[in-house]
């Protein structure tokens, strides 16, 4: 019988017809590894896999098997690979969709075969209110709350007319529904772009019309580094200040659009600098191994991993035991980038929000800084309607 374990980018495959030790545990990896939001994908995986370098290959002390694959930002790519890792590969817990389009394409296929999924980024309205589901949990935040967060800063600034801007797909309209949930001025414009789009000049021919005085966007990966050097091109930036969550304005971000980012703010749950042995070595190993800053995607990854971990030992490797990992899932207190966080009724993560602003370095170069608390022991708005 052969075994093999996935370590830092090496992730192996099965030969056909050969079956998993009972020690063992496969995992689903399912990211965006090309296209617009490659980055992404690309950090949420690499996160992942240095949390498992770090376990030294294993997730409960079980030999483990990662099979990764690329769903390209499509759904029926997405799908069918659902259908395999639940069919054929027959996995014990899937992550790595970044998107939510996506997560609610692939979410019913994994509930149905009660296949655990820990979510290291997408996190739908609908899993966190009526569709929540016991198979189901996110260790990064629901869709809304990086957003609520900034519109919380925003309304606290005291700007009273912003303009808003997101791709129209079910992320993009939680993130804007989130904003507004917080900041209670005038919208200017509320503009939705298609997902993926790269040339924004109507749009920011829009924003100038508007006559708003502040800009809140939520344009993820390449989305986002497109929009800001066109914003920034245009004069707008520094007319119009830009504020944004966390993944618009994260180190991927910063590193492509440059020293046009200085001054602007944006939202996260978890900053570089964090103060904890967990994220010390995690962001210190992270730009050893892969030569670059982290984002906040392989934080999430790296949680992603940890919380796996920590259930899996909980339940001293009995995995079979659903109800017992599920239980294990939700209850645990897994190691994490960001510190301590608990889980809700409906297996969202309970946590503070912090602002970060991107900053000149002594190098010329340009970085995200802590600068505040803007939340603390925050609950996503859809938890009341979760009947778990």
């Amino acid at each position: 019988m052969i075994k093999k374990t996935c370590v830092a980018l090496a992730c192996s495959t099965l030969l056909a017809g050969t079956a998993l030790a009972a020690d063992s545990i496969k995992v689903g990896m399912m990211t965006t590894l090309s296209g617009p939001g490659a980055g992404l994908g690309i950090d949420i995986r690499d996160g992942f896999n240095l949390a498992l370098k770090h376990l030294d290959g294993k997730i409960g002390g079980l030999n483990t098997e990662v099979i990764t694959a690329d769903d390209a930002q499509n759904p029926e790519t997405a799908k069918q690979i659902t259908e395999r890792f639940v069919k054929r590969d027959k996995v014990d817990i899937a992550t790595g969709v970044v998107f939510s389009n996506l997560m609610l394409a692939v979410g019913p296929a994994f509930f149905a075969s009660e296949t655990f999924y820990i979510s290291a980024n997408a996190g739908p309205s609908q899993y966190a209110g009526a569709e929540c589901n016991p198979f189901f949990f996110n260790v990064a935040w629901q869709n809304d709350n990086l957003h609520e967060a900034m519109g919380k800063h925003v309304q606290d600034k005291g700007y009273k007319k912003v303009a808003l801007i997101a791709p129209n797909y079910p992320a993009g309209k939680d993130a804007l529904t989130g904003f507004k949930r917080f900041y209670q001025g005038a919208v200017a414009e509320e503009v939705y772009t298609k997902l993926g789009q790269l040339d924004y000049a109507a749009e920011i021919a829009q924003i100038r019309a508007s006559g708003a005085d502040a800009l809140y966007i939520f344009l993820p990966g390449g989305m986002g580094i497109n929009f800001i050097k066109q914003y920034s091109q245009s004069g707008m930036l520094k007319r119009t200040p830009l504020f944004a969550p966390g993944f618009s304005g994260d180190e991927d971000v910063v590193k492509a659009v440059g020293p046009a980012m200085e001054g602007t703010f944006n939202t996260s749950h978890w900053y570089r600098e964090m103060d904890n042995p967990v994220n010390q070595r995690f962001v210190a190993d992270f730009q050893k191994d892969f030569g670059r800053l982290p984002t906040l995607y392989a934080s999430q990854g790296y949680d992603a991993a940890m919380l796996m971990d920590a259930a899996v030992k909980a339940v001293g490797g009995k995995i079979e035991d659903k109800a017992a990992f599920g239980k294990a899932l939700a209850t645990v207190k897994a190691p994490s980038t960001r510190g301590e966080y608990r889980f809700g009724n409906n297996h969202y993560p309970i946590q503070a929000y912090y602002l970060r602003e991107v900053v000149k370095n002594a190098d010329g170069s340009v970085s995200n800084k802590f600068v505040s608390k803007v939340m603390d022991e925050h609950v996503d708005a859809y938890a009341k309607d979760c009947k778990m």
